[in-house]
């Protein structure tokens, strides 16, 4: 490939991988524009209706793990193809199912494919460019990235609003289609590192892939009847994701130590920055995702504004952030990235507290400046978080590194959405605002503003971490 396109191949494969996974993060978000519509065709309560979010989560967190494997016994080629079909058989089978049950199933085909394709472009760029080009690949990434999420609520909202909320799933199609072009063009057939793929000596770890996906399932399962009077059954079910946990971990070293594939390297967390990342991953996923699902409903449910409002309001914010990723990507190869990230981190969690001051009937002015206050945080952290995490680690665990950070992300994410959901929830019952169909109140805004400060206090947490991300200084030689 690099023979025959030159120097310029290696920008060719970044921008093939990029569209694929705006594809995968486009079905991730702006599915959130429909809930409402969704939620009032199939009759779905608050905690119901969340797990059209959270379902995907849960299926995407997962799927992330077993991307090495696939890579490494597929290449990357028939591995990208592969997730590719799924996310386009998803979006079409969502958008003529005519039951909530496969509304759910064409959900976890969705996530299962985005969890597969999105830790592919981190490893392109840690193995296919040079250390003071990572920044720059990153930022130019993420800003084609972020065009999808940027673009698609405010189009969802005029189809919503238009053919109804069927009409978002299908919006995944053309770039699904456009993806599988440029992937027999540009994507090369190898595995990781140049070598052939060999699927007789790659061997998938199932029953740490099952612990993962038993322990996840109790997480957030045990979070939503925490929230209900069925508190033994909560807690019950977070026991035994703790549980899994513990046996994950064990079972991961037991694999590696007995010359096993385990689909996470628990050497990684020995790495500080990794481990540090890797948290900031986590609370991140926590309130992005979790702002993600809320942000549409604060501006139809809180605000009382049309589904074709969110992406007037949502469009500039999303403008702001492609253009100041690739300024932050370029920042991050000059200034160190725990000081970019705890920036970003920072700027988020104002975002967040600063939607908390707005009352009701604001002017959209206000709305669309603290919405871009947080994009601009995400800006500063999305090209620096993996960039600073993986610093210094071996090439073999460059794969495992990039699944694992993006599935402590989304095991976040799928966290925060729930967790969002359920918390709104309970602060709608509180404030006596139960009734969606009503008119926007102010019970209603005080649980909305309630969820907010949360998410800032969450993000705030995760500026601790972010701070360890830099690098140990040598001692000076005696």
């Amino acid at each position: 490939m690099r023979a025959r396109y030159g120097e310029r191949y290696r920008w060719l494969l970044l921008l093939a991988v990029m569209i694929g996974t705006m594809a995968s993060i486009m079905s991730s978000t702006i599915v959130n524009v429909a809930i409402p519509d969704m939620s009032h065709h199939f009759a779905l309560g608050q905690e119901r209706a969340h797990w059209v979010s959270s379902g995907f989560m849960v299926a995407s967190t997962v799927a992330m793990l077993t991307t090495p494997w696939l890579l490494n016994s597929f290449g990357y080629r028939q591995t990208y193809v592969l997730s590719t079909l799924m996310l386009l058989a998803g979006g079409v089978g969502g958008g003529l199912a005519n039951h909530f049950g496969l509304v759910l199933v064409a959900r976890v085909v969705e996530g299962l494919a985005a969890g597969i394709v999105q830790p592919i472009p981190a490893i392109i760029i840690i193995r296919a460019f040079q250390p003071h080009e990572r920044g720059r690949a990153g930022g130019i990434f993420g800003m084609g990235v972020v065009l999808a999420p940027a673009l698609g609520p405010s189009i969802g909202g005029l189809l919503v609003e238009w053919f109804g909320w069927r009409s978002i799933f299908f919006m995944v199609a053309p770039f699904c289609l456009a993806s599988l072009w440029l992937a027999y063009r540009y994507v090369p057939t190898n595995a990781p590192g140049g070598v052939v793929p060999d699927r007789r000596n790659s061997r998938l770890d199932w029953q740490g892939l099952l612990l993962c996906t038993v322990g996840t399932l109790c997480l957030l399962n045990g979070l939503v009847e925490l929230h209900g009077n069925a508190h033994a059954s909560a807690f019950m079910l977070l026991g035994a994701a703790l549980l899994c946990v513990l046996w994950f971990v064990w079972w991961q070293k037991r694999q590696a130590h007995h010359g096993g594939t385990p689909l996470m390297h628990m050497d990684l967390f020995k790495h500080r920055p990794f481990a540090m990342g890797s948290l900031v991953a986590f609370i991140y996923g926590t309130a992005l995702f979790g702002s993600t699902y809320l942000l549409p409903l604060y501006i139809q449910m809180g605000q009382g504004l049309s589904p074709a409002l969110v992406g007037t309001i949502m469009l500039p914010a999303g403008i702001v952030l492609a253009v100041t990723i690739p300024l932050a990507g370029r920042l991050s190869d000059r200034i160190p990235v725990h000081l970019m990230i705890s920036l970003g981190v920072l700027l988020l969690a104002a975002s967040f507290a600063l939607m908390a001051t707005i009352g009701l009937h604001a002017a959209l002015w206000v709305l669309v400046a603290w919405t871009i206050l947080g994009r601009i945080g995400l800006g500063f952290i999305l090209p620096s978080l993996n960039n600073g995490a993986m610093q210094g680690l071996e090439h073999r665990l460059i794969s495992q590194a990039s699944s694992t950070i993006n599935f402590l992300r989304m095991l976040g994410g799928a966290a925060g959405v729930s967790l969002c959901g359920i918390i709104l929830q309970w602060r709608m019952a509180a404030h006596g605002a139960q009734d969606t169909a009503a008119a926007p109140s102010a019970a209603r805004l005080a649980a909305f503003d309630e969820t907010f400060v949360l998410l800032a206090l969450v993000c705030a947490l995760a500026v601790l971490a972010a701070w360890r991300l830099r690098q140990p200084e040598k001692r000076k030689e005696e």
